[in-house]
C-alpha cells in the first residue's frame, strides 16, 4: 500500500489518481499506524514551509517522517513542499523543518531576468540529470516538468543532487538520500515524464 501523506495541505486527489492510474493501491492518511505499515509513502507538494511543519507537529507525524520512515530505510517520494521541509531550515516563515538532510531553502532572488525574476515560478521548465539514477530511467535529460514555488533548496553536499533547473540560476531541483527521493516539480502535474518518474519510484523494491 502507498501512504499518501495528508497534511491539511497538498495536491492529495492528484497524486492518488497519479498513483491510482498507475496501477497500485492507495491511501490518503494521517494516521501514523497506516504511514508506519505502507511499502512506500508519498509526501504531496502545496502549501507553506511553517504552516506544513506545524500541521505535522499537530498531527504526531513529525517523528514518524523522521525516525519510522526515512529513518527506518522505507522508500520516500517528497514532492514541492516537500522537497522543502526535508532540509533544515526554510527562510518561509523562518522555519525550522524536518531536517533528513543538509541545507537549507532560500526564496528565488537575482540575477534579473528581464528585468524582473519573476516569483513564484509558475510553469513547464527542464530538468538536468546531473548524476545518474534509476528514477531517471527512460526520462530525456532536459526533459520538461511544471514548477509552481518561489523557494528552492540549496546544499553544500553535492552527492544529493541528481536534478537541476535554470531559474535565473541554476538551483536545485531533484535529490536522493538512501530512500529519500524528492522533487521541486509535480510529478503528478508533468504528463507522461512525471508518470515516468512516479512509476520509477513505485515499482523499485528500495529506492
Amino acid at each position: 500500500m502507498i501512504a499518501i501523506i495528508d497534511y491539511r495541505a497538498g495536491n492529495l486527489t492528484s497524486v492518488e489518481r497519479a498513483v491510482c492510474h498507475l496501477g497500485y493501491d492507495r491511501k490518503i492518511t494521517q494516521d501514523p499506524k497506516e504511514i508506519r505499515s505502507a511499502d512506500k509513502v508519498i509526501f504531496p507538494g502545496v502549501g507553506a514551509a511553517g504552516a506544513a511543519m506545524e500541521s505535522l507537529r499537530e498531527l504526531g507525524l513529525v517523528e514518524v517522517i523522521r525516525e519510522e520512515v526515512f529513518g527506518a530505510g522505507k522508500p520516500m517520494l517528497a514532492i514541492c513542499i516537500g522537497i522543502q521541509i526535508i532540509f533544515e531550515y526554510s527562510e518561509e516563515d523562518d522555519c525550522r523543518c524536518l531536517g533528513l538532510l543538509p541545507g537549507s531553502v532560500r526564496r528565488f532572488r537575482g540575477p534579473e531576468v528581464n528585468g524582473k525574476l519573476k516569483v513564484p515560478q509558475i510553469g513547464w521548465n527542464q530538468v538536468y540529470q546531473v548524476r545518474e539514477h534509476p528514477v531517471f530511467e527512460g526520462v530525456p535529460n532536459g526533459a520538461e516538468f511544471y514548477f509552481v514555488n518561489s523557494y528552492h533548496p540549496v546544499t553544500d553536499d553535492s552527492c544529493l543532487v541528481i536534478g537541476e533547473t535554470e531559474y535565473g540560476y541554476r538551483f536545485t531541483s531533484a535529490v536522493v538520500q538512501d530512500n529519500l527521493i524528492a522533487t521541486q516539480f509535480h510529478l503528478e502535474k508533468s504528463g507522461p515524464v512525471g508518470l515516468k518518474m512516479l512509476s520509477n519510484f513505485l515499482k523499485r523494491s528500495g529506492v
